[in-house]
């Protein structure tokens, strides 16, 4: 089967024996590419090429200017709108906000040949009944609302002037310059042929343009549709070219050329639901292995069209390796590329310091990127952004400010001095300090040879040296938000154009860029409600009924817009695959499109349709406990750590899963150091326990007495500030949930201090030690190497003659998790660590003090109405059962047994660490 463009070069040859005369004019340059080559497979002999030019390009050359980018629209709009009054102005970070919708309507306005004064003398109206009031006299408010509308007409054509002044226009204005230049182009071009090929929707320029010179000039056109749309009064793909019928003379006096029959042929239409975006990408490679599997030459004739563009970056990663030609005609975005983060983290750190510095997450983040990590690891400074973030999560800096990190680095130059500055940059010279981090990027890139990321950075080079010249040909771009937002604009709209040849292998385009080609096999993704077609969208400031009063387009247009381009892409095609996503979601795009609802209602289609659900396979994946055979070399670490001392809190970890004791008691994997932006919680407890130490050491030895504990107040400030500081380090206490911690603290102490206050009125109590360390050998038949228990007693006392063991604890206990009825293994069950841990300190001082009868208990700080929650035994479970509080040697012998056996299993080497469900 020919192709739409081969059947329209093969008609023009037969008319025209020679070609330099003709002028093709065509809908994209892609398609312009197609053309060449469908010229060259019917050239049978040399001859010089005639022009072929897309349709904005031809525009262009009638009109004599040149199209001005984007950002240079806005930057001449906003100096034109700083010139329109004396009133107070937008910034130009606020102007920028809603200034991309002015444009698109200045351009549309042009575009379409609309009456400018009429349009925006009916707009100021509309707006003038909008903001109706009941008062007489408008507030200031509504005043300066309604002379925006009335401005408009004026910014509108100063603007328009400003442009022509300098050679440029935005697209509608250069499409108004070429309706107005047309007769003087056509005179001065008066042996041109033109053909224009395979348009459908067009604006009002280009419909005057093009009629105008089949009228007046040489010339053809050619549609490319097929006669089953065009002859259904009611399907969208052929709405235009009705509407061309209707309206337009020369096709009242003239037959439509290029008008096909192919779209009833016979087809393989494949709708398939695939979940989320991602698996449209994995199951288009699915697609693409069958077909070189069953037929590698097919892949020349296949396109991948994607209707939602963000999905390039998946796609092309998961295009089989074995594919070898490919050709993307898609731009990649520039802002998907990680230097697009690194200048927007960089201008970010300095418009978020605040008076204290940077807040470290935003630092660390910063210091994370891995280019900035390129910029700090080189030569000597190899390990500089590894100390930065070390120093600061040691050090607990919450805020951290240039001086700082000055200190960390000695004071030495490199990346550092480059990156983070005492001062706030302009954006001139935040700018120059971009273009400073390229270079040196470049000369770190070049040596790593990534010619990939120099091609990144080259184009980085050009954009910021772009935004230099505007920050200083324009004065109003004077704070870094503006210049952020700016940044931000250019690369919404800037890509890096992949390298390939055009004309081989699989195609991955984009909707638009399939216009006039065709392809055997078609693979369109995403055609959901929201993506194909775009739904209701109005970024706009003139009403919708205005739109329709004035020729404007509207939802409408655009809906039947990408019905067209839906449907021209099945005319010629033998195999199609319609690829939507089932899950849908307001930021993907919604339910599938009505386009795939339109096909299978269509009695002469639907019987070559096929619909499934695809989805990835789900294998069940059973959650087996993790379990590790001891061998030689882990006995040796349980050895060196049976050697240092078994902790009861190392061996409660075992009790409650033996991985967890492997990993941080065995292995030393421990939790990652972290700046604490608030107090953590074993922070609080450490300094709760340094400052009763501290308090209570005068007083070991001695009894203690209402006067020194009411002394011992009066110092509870002092040492808590003191222990803060040494424990939380650098952090802020003077804030936040900081403070509110430090003062919790204050409470805790002073509330314990009157506990004991009461206390001592009622008993004698005698302190014996505090923060005890102790350590003993255990002797356990069947271990033949040294093992110790060790631990950290908080407080040892004597109170009416008996001796008490106890261990503060800042966080909650509950009383039943201290008592056990008589029977129950301690070692079972981790409810009872606290219990388990009291009995490790019992009988860790009953060792080096045998035949003493003593009690253990624990303080809970949020329970301190409970006093000492003590240990005890108890005859039975529930109520009325008898408890013993006492600690002798019954109870310290069966507990070590079960101690032994505990450890036995720890040691034995047939017996692996087996994860426990937690």
């Amino acid at each position: 089967m020919q192709s739409f463009l081969e059947e329209v070069v093969k008609e023009v040859w037969n008319k025209h024996s020679s070609h330099e005369h003709i002028v093709f004019v065509l809908p994209s340059k892609r398609a312009g590419t197609f053309l060449k080559n469908a010229i060259a497979k019917s050239a049978d002999s040399t001859f010089f090429a005639p022009e072929i030019y897309s349709i904005e390009t031809f525009i262009e050359q009638v009109s004599g200017l040149s199209y001005a980018t984007n950002t240079q629209q806005l930057f001449i709009l906003y100096n034109t709108y700083l010139k329109e009054s004396s009133k107070e102005k937008d910034s130009f970070y606020s102007f920028s906000n809603w200034a991309q919708t002015l444009l698109q309507d200045f351009n549309e306005i042009d575009r379409y040949l609309v009456d400018a004064k009429r349009l925006f003398s009916n707009l100021a109206a509309i707006q003038e009944l909008t903001h109706w009031s009941v008062q007489k006299e408008k507030t200031q408010m509504m005043e300066d609302y309604l002379r925006f509308w009335h401005n408009l007409e004026s910014l509108y054509s100063n603007f328009n002037e400003a442009l022509l002044s300098s050679g440029l226009g935005h697209q509608g204005l250069v499409y108004r310059e070429a309706y107005d230049k047309l007769g003087d182009y056509l005179d001065e071009n008066p042996g041109k042929f033109f053909v224009f090929i395979g348009f459908n929707a067009l604006n009002t320029a280009e419909t005057k343009i093009i009629q105008h010179i089949l009228e007046h000039a040489d010339s053809d056109i050619y549609w490319d549709i097929d006669s089953y749309f065009l002859e259904d009064k009611v399907h969208d793909a052929g709405f235009f070219l009705r509407q061309h019928l209707k309206t337009w003379p020369y096709l009242k006096n003239n037959a439509l050329k290029g008008v096909s029959s192919y779209y009833l042929g016979d087809k393989n239409i494949n709708i398939i639901g695939v979940p989320k975006n991602v698996s449209q990408a994995k199951y288009t490679a699915h697609l693409l292995e069958e077909i070189q599997a069953k037929q590698p030459a097919d892949l020349a004739r296949t396109a991948v069209v994607l209707g939602d563009e963000s999905l390039l970056n998946p796609v092309l990663n998961s295009i089989p390796e074995s594919i070898e030609r490919v050709n993307v005609t898609m731009g990649y975005p520039l802002n998907k590329i990680p230097l697009a983060s690194l200048f927007d983290q960089f201008i970010n750190l300095y418009i978020n310091r605040n008076e204290q510095g940077w807040f470290y997450q935003n630092l660390l983040s910063f210091l994370a990127h891995p280019y900035v990590q390129t910029l700090l690891h080189a030569g000597n400074t190899a390990e500089r952004g590894h100390s930065i973030e070390e120093t600061i999560k040691s050090k607990n800096w919450v805020y951290i400010n240039a001086d700082q990190i000055k200190q960390i680095e000695g004071g030495e130059g490199g990346a550092t001095q480059l990156l983070f500055h005492k001062e706030t940059p302009s954006p001139k010279e935040i700018l120059e300090l971009c273009l400073r981090i390229i270079a040196v990027l470049k000369d770190r890139l070049h040596n790593a040879k990534d010619a990939l990321a120099l091609e990144y950075l080259y184009r980085y080079f050009n954009l910021f040296n772009q935004l230099s010249d505007l920050v200083t040909k324009y004065e109003f771009i004077t704070d870094l938000k503006s210049l952020l937002g700016l940044y931000r604009e250019l690369l919404s709209s800037e890509t890096l154009d992949f390298q390939g040849e055009p004309l081989e292998g699989l195609q991955v385009m984009g909707m638009l860029e399939s216009r006039n080609l065709d392809f055997e096999t078609v693979i369109i993704t995403s055609v959901n409600e929201g993506i194909l077609p775009s739904g209701k969208s109005n970024n706009s400031f003139i009403p919708f009924d205005l739109k329709v009063q004035l020729g404007l387009p509207t939802y409408k247009e655009k809906d039947a817009v990408y019905t067209y381009h839906f449907y021209r892409l099945l005319q010629r095609a033998k195999n199609v695959y319609i690829l939507y996503n089932t899950e849908p979601d307001v930021l993907e795009g919604g339910e599938r499109s009505r386009l795939i609802n339109q096909l299978l209602t269509d009695e002469n289609r639907s019987l070559n349709i096929h619909e499934s659900v695809a989805s990835p396979a789900i294998v069940p994946k059973l959650h087996a406990l993790e379990s590790i055979e001891k061998d030689a070399g882990l006995i040796e670490l349980i050895k060196a750590h049976a050697l240092r001392g078994f902790s009861p809190t190392s061996l409660s970890n075992y009790v409650r899963n033996p991985i967890d004791f492997y990993k941080r008691n065995l292995l030393g994997i421990d939790d990652v150091l972290e700046v604490e932006e608030t107090i953590a919680a074993n922070t609080f407890g450490t300094i709760v326990h340094d400052t009763l130490e501290e308090l209570y050491t005068p007083f070991i030895g001695s009894i203690l007495t209402e006067e020194k504990l009411v002394d011992a107040k009066t110092k509870v400030v002092e040492l808590v500030k003191k222990h803060f500081a040494k424990t939380y380090l650098d952090g802020d206490i003077s804030r936040g949930k900081n403070l509110i911690a430090f003062n919790v603290v204050l409470r805790y102490i002073e509330n314990f201090i009157n506990l004991e206050i009461a206390d001592v009125k009622k008993h004698q109590i005698k302190i014996i030690g505090l923060e005890e360390n102790l350590k003993v050998a255990l002797d356990i038949d069947g271990i033949d190497f040294p093992i110790n228990l060790k631990g950290k007693l908080d407080r040892i006392d004597e109170v009416d003659g008996t001796l008490r063991i106890i261990d503060y604890k800042t966080g909650s206990v509950e009383r039943n998790q201290l008592e056990i009825v008589n029977g129950t293994s301690i070692t079972s069950d981790y409810k009872f660590s606290k219990a388990f841990q009291l009995l490790c300190y019992a009988g860790m001082y009953a060792s080096e003090h045998p035949g003493v009868l003593m009690e253990a208990g624990i303080i809970s700080f949020k329970k301190l109405g409970s006093g000492v929650m003590k240990f005890a035994t108890k005859d039975k479970a529930g109520n009325g059962a008898k408890k013993e509080t006492k600690i002798g040697k019954e109870t310290l012998s069966l507990f070590s047994t079960e101690l032994s056996a505990l450890i036995t299993e720890i040691c034995d080497i047939n017996i692996p660490f087996t994860e426990k469900e937690v």
